[in-house]
C-alpha cells in the first residue's frame, strides 16, 4: 500500500509526524489538502497494522463520494477492499462489507447505526478520521462513534480535520475532549511552510442602503416583536429586551421544553411566546438581508401553518399590513437593493470573462430560488445546490457540482451545503449575498475560491442591519479562534491536563 499521483508538501509531512504519534486535531485553510494528510496517515497505519481497517467519517453524501474518489486516485489500496457507505446501502450488505474492507468512507450516522445494531465492531480499526470535526459536539454521531472507538479499538489513532473548529476556547476544547485529542496542528496563510501554496484572494465589499420602503415593512414587524418581547422578562431573562438575541430565545425555548416535562404549566405560555418571537425575528432578518420575495413567501407560509404561534402572528394587524405592502412592492418590481446590485455585478463579470465561475452563498432556500430565477431571467446560466431536505437528491447534488465545474453554468447558488468541504475547483469568485455570524461558515464559504488559482470574494452588506453585524462578528470570531489554537498548540500540556481531569 502506497500513496500515488501526488507529492506531499513540507507542511503536510510536518503535520503527519505529529499525527503518527498522537490523536491530532488538524486545522488548516480550505484548499491546502487536509484529505491528503488523511491519505498519508491511512497508508502509514494500514502498513504498520496489517489486516486492519481505516474509517473516514464525513458529514454529507456528496462529500463522502468526493473523498472516496480521492482515496482511489491517490492510494494503491485494493479497490475491492475500498468502500463508500451511506444509509442508502442495505444494512445486511454493509455488515458483510465491514468484514472484507481496508478502507471505509461513510457518513457518521451510518457508522453509528451499524455500531448500535452490532453490525460493526471497531476492535480491528487502526485509524478513525473525522472530517469536518467541528461537528463533534454534544452527543452528535461523530462523538458517539469516537467514544465507541476509544473503548473498543485495539490499535487506536484519531485524526480530526477542520478549517475551523470553533470560535471559543470552550467549543474547541469540547471537540478535543469528545475526540480524545492529544495534539493540535494549525496553519494559516501566514505560516512559512504554507505561504507558497496560498492563492491570492481579492476581497471586495459592496455596501447597500436599507431603503425606506423596506424599512417601513421592517418597522411594522418590529412593533409586533417589541410588544411581545416585554413579556419574556417574566421567564428569568435578566438581559435588557433590546439585547435579547435569537440565541437567547432558542436557549429559553430549550429550557421551557424541559420545564414542561416537569409539569410547569406556565412554560406552555412561554413556549407560545418564544415561538412567535423567533418567527418575527426571522421575518425581520429576511427583510433586512434577503429581499421581498423571500419575506412574502415566509408570510404566506405562516398563514398555512397550523401552529398557534403562526396563526397568532398572521392575525396581527401590523403583519397583515406588512404583507400587503410587501405584495404591492413586488408588483411594482421593487426589491432589496442587493438583488439589483447582484445582477449588475454578475453581468459585468460574465461580460468581462464569458467562462467565469461564480458561486453565490445565501442562507435560505427561498432566497436561492429567487436568485436563480433572477439571474436566469437576464440570461446568466445559473443552477442551484441545496440539501436533500430542500429538494435535491444526492445524484442531483453531484450533477449540479459537475455541471458547474464543466462550464455548463456560470453561476452556482447554494445554501450551507456548498460551504462544507465539497470541492468546487473551478470557482473564480465567491459572493456572500448575505453574511453569517458563524466564523466557521465564513471560513468555509471563503475557502470555495482560491484553491487552485487566485480568486475573488465579494461581501454584500446592507448597512445598519444584522447583515453588517453578522459580518463583523464572524470576522472577530475568526481572529480569536486562530489565536486560541496557536496558544493551545504551544501549550502542549494543556490538552493532557484536560484529558487527565476528565478521566479523574
Amino acid at each position: 500500500m502506497n500513496i500515488k499521483n501526488f507529492t506531499p508538501r513540507l507542511y503536510q509531512t510536518n503535520i503527519l509526524k505529529t499525527c503518527k504519534e498522537k490523536n491530532t486535531l488538524v486545522c488548516i485553510p480550505t484548499g491546502l489538502g487536509k484529505t491528503k494528510i488523511a491519505i498519508m496517515l491511512t497508508i502509514e497505519r494500514l502498513k504498520e497494522f496489517q489486516n486492519t481497517k481505516a474509517i473516514i467519517l464525513t458529514p454529507t453524501r456528496p462529500l463522502a463520494n468526493q473523498i472516496y474518489n480521492e482515496f482511489k486516485e491517490c492510494t494503491s489500496i485494493e479497490e475491492s477492499k475500498t468502500f463508500l457507505l451511506t444509509g442508502k446501502i442495505n444494512p445486511n450488505k454493509r455488515a458483510k462489507i465491514y468484514d472484507n474492507s481496508n478502507l471505509i468512507v461513510a457518513t457518521p450516522q451510518t457508522i453509528q447505526e451499524d455500531i448500535e445494531n452490532k453490525r460493526l465492531d471497531l476492535t480491528n480499526t487502526s485509524l478513525l478520521v473525522i472530517d469536518e470535526a467541528h461537528r463533534s459536539r454534544e452527543n452528535f454521531a461523530n462523538t458517539v462513534v469516537a467514544r465507541e472507538y476509544i473503548k473498543k479499538a485495539e490499535f487506536q489513532r484519531i485524526l480530526a480535520l477542520t478549517a475551523s473548529p470553533g470560535s471559543t476556547k470552550q467549543k474547541i476544547e469540547e471537540v478535543c475532549t469528545n475526540l480524545n485529542i492529544e495534539a493540535i496542528e494549525i496553519r494559516t496563510e501566514n505560516d512559512e511552510d504554507v505561504t507558497q501554496f496560498i492563492q491570492n484572494k481579492d476581497i471586495e465589499y459592496i455596501n447597500v442602503e436599507f431603503p425606506a420602503e423596506l424599512k417601513k415593512i421592517h418597522d411594522l414587524i418590529k412593533e409586533v416583536y417589541k410588544s411581545k418581547i416585554e413579556n419574556i422578562k417574566s421567564f428569568n431573562i435578566s438581559k435588557p429586551t433590546s439585547h435579547i438575541t435569537k440565541v437567547d430565545l432558542i436557549n429559553l425555548q430549550l429550557r421551557l421544553q424541559k420545564e414542561i416535562k416537569n409539569k410547569n404549566n406556565a412554560a406552555f405560555y412561554g413556549l407560545f411566546l418564544t415561538a412567535q418571537l423567533l418567527k418575527l425575528s426571522h421575518a425581520m432578518e429576511v427583510i433586512e438581508t434577503q429581499g421581498l420575495n423571500p419575506l412574502n413567501e415566509f408570510l404566506i407560509k405562516l398563514e398555512t401553518e397550523t401552529t398557534k404561534s403562526a396563526q397568532a402572528i398572521s392575525k396581527e394587524k401590523n403583519i397583515i399590513k406588512a404583507k400587503e405592502l410587501c405584495k404591492n412592492l413586488i408588483e411594482k418590481e421593487i426589491d432589496h437593493p442587493k438583488i439589483e446590485k447582484l445582477k449588475e455585478i454578475t453581468k459585468k463579470i460574465i461580460e468581462e470573462k464569458a467562462d467565469s465561475r461564480i458561486i453565490i452563498f445565501a442562507t435560505y432556500r427561498n432566497t436561492v430560488d429567487n436568485i436563480v430565477r433572477t439571474l436566469n431571467n437576464i440570461g446568466i446560466k445559473t443552477t442551484k445546490l441545496v440539501g436533500q431536505k430542500e429538494g435535491l437528491t444526492q445524484k442531483q447534488q453531484i450533477e449540479a457540482i459537475e455541471e458547474f465545474n464543466s462550464g455548463k453554468y456560470n453561476c452556482l447558488i447554494t445554501t450551507s451545503i456548498g460551504e462544507e468541504g465539497i470541492h468546487i475547483g473551478e470557482a473564480d469568485i465567491a459572493i456572500f449575498y448575505d453574511n453569517t455570524p458563524s466564523s466557521i461558515r465564513k471560513i468555509q464559504r471563503s475557502g470555495r475560491v482560491g484553491r487552485l488559482k487566485p480568486g475573488r470574494i465579494i461581501f454584500m452588506i446592507t448597512k445598519g442591519t444584522r447583515d453588517s453585524a453578522y459580518f463583523w462578528k464572524s470576522k472577530k470570531d475568526e481572529n480569536r479562534m486562530k489565536s486560541i489554537l496557536y496558544k493551545m498548540k504551544e501549550n502542549k500540556f494543556e490538552l493532557k491536563l484536560q484529558k487527565s481531569l476528565n478521566e479523574f
